[in-house]
């Protein structure tokens, strides 16, 4: 019988602290500390890759690299980079309990640009430096590049830049804006290197603590990326890098348009030509940050919801077959097996159910789902469950428990208490995690709002919306002993504890 497992749901930017965001600073450190304290094996983050417009996750800039508001700063004065000085007097944030996108966006980047600045000055940082370069030569480049152009055209979206020659990567017109924006670049280059140096020596602690790290990966890259740059030819595309046709999913509980993502589509034939050749160098790539890979939208490679670029809502899109086992296939046969979680929610038929089946990756089975009201056919009841799946009370795409709950008709809550076996006076956040814990699945992950029972308005994510997701963050004073102690209570009492 497999080891039963469990472990914690919680975006870095959510940790704890004085600098606005969470970040791989000590509060990081202290989270791992908490993982160990209740027993817990996994650590499962949001994608730590760039945000942008809207501050998503899931729409970077690149596929590879790193979140640069994540970057810790008081690591950056402990190495000599800054001083204490430089971030006296800076506010970063109001409101401890939420991030301020916005706010960090201008007083962030003089106090890196000031970091960068020093480091490039030291002779052994930059001998550092250009070995960081040389074991990321595949994409560290042209993403600096990218960053770069992008920057000098005012932020604008790469299929807006003011230059055309720019976007179809004109090599005369590089080359000279690769001397006039050499600082800039540079400044990405340090960027990164401070990234994965923090991210590194984080996930090595973690590790060695016994924690592993459960990473996101979103299925689809941004039209406004570097991949898009420098590798249209991975994507379905007109001949100035505009997409022809973008993802997004049909009508559904969160929208009756359906959800229109705008990423742009692969074009899976030429992945298949090439051996899907990017595929298993992302995956490879990913390995190298995380020890287990959750795919987003696992559903879009049996087969994906096509939206023409011309229309503005995912309602008139078409269901086009995606590229099946072959995929997982190739790359099986380069890296071995896989350490993924498919993220089988939605609309999942049954091409869907076979890709899984094949794969033989662990599915996702969410609690709220089974939870809302009597369905003796509902497939997300605990009683249901198999083994080979991870349970969650919910992601960060679902409401937290308190929320979801109070929205729930009388009926259902009477169904989810008698369900639960809740007690009077009982948490029903600690009812459904005591749930949970007891079910058959071989991992469990618990939303760290849940642990901490708070409340509707620290949801992470609302679907097929923008401009108010992304923002809760944790305070130092909510994570509690009796907290504590419940978590490791019911993680000993069903058999998920880590032993040393």
């Amino acid at each position: 019988m497999a080891k039963r497992k469990s472990g914690v749901l919680m975006h870095i930017t959510s940790l704890a602290g004085k600098r606005g965001i969470g970040s791989f600073g000590r509060s990081a450190y202290d989270f791992v500390d908490f993982l160990v304290e209740t027993k817990q094996t996994y650590w499962q983050i949001l994608p730590l890759t760039t945000t942008s417009y809207g501050d998503s996750p899931y729409q970077s800039f690149s596929a590879i690299a790193g979140n640069t508001n994540l970057i810790d700063l008081d690591f950056l004065i402990a190495d000599g980079w800054l001083k204490e000085s430089d971030l006296q007097g800076i506010n970063f944030g109001d409101y401890p309990e939420e991030v301020d996108y916005g706010l960090l966006f201008r007083v962030r980047r003089p106090l890196l640009e000031k970091a960068a600045r020093t480091f490039l000055a030291n002779a052994n940082a930059l001998a550092n430096l250009a070995a960081f370069e040389a074991e990321n030569k595949s994409w560290l480049q042209d993403y600096a590049e990218f960053m770069a152009i992008k920057e000098h055209f005012d932020q604008k979206a790469l299929q807006n830049w003011d230059d055309s020659k720019a976007i179809l990567r004109d090599e005369s017109t590089l080359t000279k804006l690769r001397q006039n924006l050499a600082e800039i670049i540079d400044y990405h280059k340090v960027t990164q290197f401070f990234f994965f140096q923090q991210w590194q020596a984080l996930k090595s602690y973690a590790n060695k603590a016994g924690i592993q790290i459960i990473g996101d990966m979103p299925i689809y890259v941004s039209a406004d990326s570097v991949e898009m740059w420098t590798m249209p030819e991975l994507f379905k595309t007109d001949s100035n890098r505009k997409p022809l046709y973008v993802a997004g999913v049909p009508a559904d509980e969160f929208s009756d348009e359906g959800q229109y993502w705008g990423n742009p589509i692969y074009d899976w034939p030429a992945h298949k030509t090439s051996g899907y050749a990017w595929w298993i160098y992302r995956i490879k790539e990913s390995l190298k940050l995380y020890d287990l890979i959750r795919i987003d939208h696992f559903k879009g490679f049996s087969d994906f919801w096509q939206v023409d670029a011309s229309q503005n809502t995912a309602r008139y899109g078409n269901w086009q077959p995606g590229p099946g086992y072959d995929l997982f296939r190739a790359i099986k046969n380069e890296l071995g097996e896989l350490p993924i979680i498919a993220e089988n929610l939605g609309y999942i038929d049954e091409k869907a159910e076979k890709l899984l089946a094949d794969t033989a990756f662990p599915g996702m089975k969410i609690l709220e789902f089974g939870l809302q009201g009597p369905d003796e056919n509902n497939l997300d009841l605990p009683h249901f469950y198999t083994s080979n799946s991870i349970a969650y009370t919910g992601t960060h795409d679902n409401e937290v428990v308190r929320g979801w709950y109070e929205n729930l008709s009388e009926q259902a809550r009477i169904y989810t208490d008698a369900y639960t076996h809740r007690s009077a006076g009982e948490p029903v956040t600690q009812a459904l995690l005591r749930t949970l814990y007891a079910s058959v699945s071989d991992v469990v992950i618990a939303t760290m709002q849940d642990i901490l029972d708070l409340p509707a308005n620290t949801r992470m994510n609302t679907p097929n919306t923008v401009g108010n997701n992304w923002k809760w963050r944790m305070t130092t004073d909510q994570l509690t002993r009796d907290r504590k102690e419940f978590l490791k209570e019911i993680t000993e009492r069903y058999h998920r504890g880590r032993t040393l």
